[in-house]
């Protein structure tokens, strides 16, 4: 006869394995290493396999991360943390998951030495939670704590944090992430920083000097570019009125793809991977200057381009690409000089791969005034009403504006088909007396009005 007892624990055995070969098991930590060969090449392993990071900042749209190729998202800090593991382990994605350390712009005093061990008891129990989550990369360990910075103890507290975490996660590698690359600053980390596994660096026009700066300053670890994309609003012209020229959705696209080729894959000797900025859409200097989408989640041509370089496939439908806009003649970069209420007009030149039908749509806003630094958060400005906006086709006439001041002309193409192109033009509407040598005009008529 045959012991039930036996058989029941046979059945048990049998299912629990079921369980255990097609669930997934959240607590179990898929290890991540970093190894530098015989010929000092660097390279990241995760399971054993060798990873290449092809990321995106931000925590939306992953789907279409996915689509395109990416294989790895970036947070700044632990909100919603478990949410957006729990999200990329579903899609395929890993995180690498940032622990956004207090700034001293922001009023922390890194010579506080409770408020500094409050911090470090806070990110122990950060990393306790989240160490053996299966889509966690790597930690993050602040994020641009340099910007503006005097007080350079903080590397000692994020190595302090560092240390930390590989005595409690022995599976995920440390990182550290600077606004720029700074030779002094690069020493400090190498000197304060041992802990740190790999340098990560937010760049933008300056990305291509990074390999060679890095170099010079002897880092002898690997490096991730962790945000880059188009100019930065602080590497552009100005107007004569001293505010940034943005580039065009297709400017960008162009930027993104030469940058990428030369100086991220251009570098697979010590360069990781990167993490492109921004998935997503803020406010920043102005609504379109750093997103890949617009506020609806439509994609630019920038993403178009980073499919065609993460799958080297052609996307299916692409995005418009605009080649020029004019406003009473002028483009962007001409420092527009308009006088109040005259009549404007604007003229578009885009076209669609796919033969889509375009919609035009044209908005006239103020200024920015709330310009922050390091990613704080922005008020976005108003567009006007009354200009008596009129559009037909690729064109657009409207009313300027009474009030002397700075504005911006906005153009947002659509092809209905989840994509969109952009750009704007910066123009100044002239006080009302301009056109003479009195009063505030005088400062024209010196610009050659």
């Amino acid at each position: 006869m045959k012991n039930p007892v036996s058989n029941f624990c046979k059945f048990v055995t049998s299912a629990l394995l079921f369980v255990a070969f097609t669930q997934p098991v959240f607590s179990q930590a898929i290890p991540v290493t970093i190894q530098q060969d015989a010929d000092d090449n660097w390279t990241l392993f995760r399971n054993n396999e060798p990873y290449y990071v092809k990321g995106v900042g931000g925590s939306v749209e992953l789907d279409k991360a996915v689509s395109i190729g990416a294989n790895s998202i970036r947070t700044w800090g632990i909100d919603n943390a478990g949410e957006i593991l729990d999200a990329a382990q579903e899609k395929g994605l890993t995180v690498l998951l940032g622990l956004w350390l207090q700034h001293e712009r922001h009023g922390f005093d890194y010579d506080n030495a409770e408020k500094v061990k409050q911090q470090l008891a806070h990110f122990t129990e950060v990393v306790e939670k989240y160490k053996n989550h299966p889509a966690l990369l790597a930690w993050g360990v602040g994020n641009e704590v340099d910007l503006f910075y005097t007080n350079t103890n903080v590397w000692y507290a994020v190595n302090d944090i560092a240390k930390m975490i590989h005595e409690k996660d022995p599976n995920h590698p440390t990182m550290t992430v600077t606004a720029g690359l700074d030779t002094i600053e690069t020493r400090l980390l190498l000197e304060r920083c041992p802990e740190i596994d790999i340098y990560g660096i937010n760049t933008y026009g300056d990305l291509g000097n990074v390999a060679k700066q890095l170099r010079t300053t002897k880092w002898n670890k690997p490096y991730m570019i962790t945000e880059w994309g188009p100019n930065g609003h602080w590497e552009v012209q100005k107007t004569i009125w001293q505010v940034p020229v943005e580039q065009s959705s297709s400017e960008k696209a162009i930027s993104y793809k030469e940058r990428y080729a030369k100086y991220i894959a251009g570098d697979r000797k010590m360069c990781m991977g990167s993490y492109v900025f921004l998935w997503g859409q803020k406010q920043e200097t102005t609504a379109t200057w750093y997103g890949l989408f617009d506020e609806k989640g439509l994609s630019s041509q920038a993403v178009d381009e980073l499919e065609r370089i993460w799958t080297g496939k052609e996307p299916i439908n692409t995005a418009p690409v605009l080649t020029d806009v004019k406003l009473n003649g002028q483009q962007k970069g001409d420092s527009v000089l308009i006088q109040p209420f005259s009549t404007c007009s604007a003229i578009a030149t885009a076209t669609d791969a796919n033969g889509d039908k375009l919609k035009y749509v044209w908005e006239v806003v103020y200024e920015s005034t709330d310009i922050k630094a390091g990613g704080d958060v922005e008020a976005k400005p108003a567009a006007l009403k009354g200009l008596g906006i009129k559009t037909k086709g690729n064109t657009v006439t409207f009313t300027a504006p009474e009030k002397e001041g700075p504005y911006r002309l906005y153009l947002f193409i659509y092809d209905g088909e989840g994509h969109y192109a952009y750009q704007n033009i910066p123009f100044y509407v002239l006080p009302g007396d301009a056109a003479t040598d009195k009063g505030p005009g005088v400062m024209w008529k010196k610009q050659g009005l």
